[in-house]
């Protein structure tokens, strides 16, 4: 059974670290994952296990609505820049790197999430 609670203040925090994160660009966003995967596994508890599943849910949503804002905004701005065929293809290209960037997310912060659910 999934805590959504947990999950719920892992999205927050990954999203809060990675705000401020933005300032070390690669560095920044791994490190919210992580932190954001540590704290859903903190708080879902129950082993390793409970803590990597709750760390990759709340790693998916946060590269999930970052897919989502990333591929609007350049689909906004290559349909300004190339009318709709540049808006098309530069939000589908976006929403593929996206679906790279959320599997990157759901990885540290499912391994982040196991040692979180190790330390609870």
């Amino acid at each position: 059974m999934v805590d959504w609670r947990a999950v719920g203040w892992g999205f927050v925090t990954f999203l809060v670290v990675a705000v401020f994160g933005t300032a070390i660009p690669v560095v920044g966003q791994l490190g919210a994952g992580i932190v954001g995967g540590l704290v859903a596994g903190y708080l879902a508890g129950g082993g390793v296990g409970t803590g990597a599943v709750h760390g990759a849910i709340a790693g998916s949503l946060t590269g999930i609505a970052f897919t989502i804002v990333l591929a609007l905004f350049g689909g906004v701005l290559g349909l300004a820049g190339g009318g709709p065929f540049g808006g098309a293809v530069a939000g589908t290209g976006l929403l593929v790197f996206g679906l790279l960037v959320t599997l990157v997310f759901a990885l540290d912060s499912a391994i982040a999430g196991a040692v979180g659910g190790l330390l609870a």
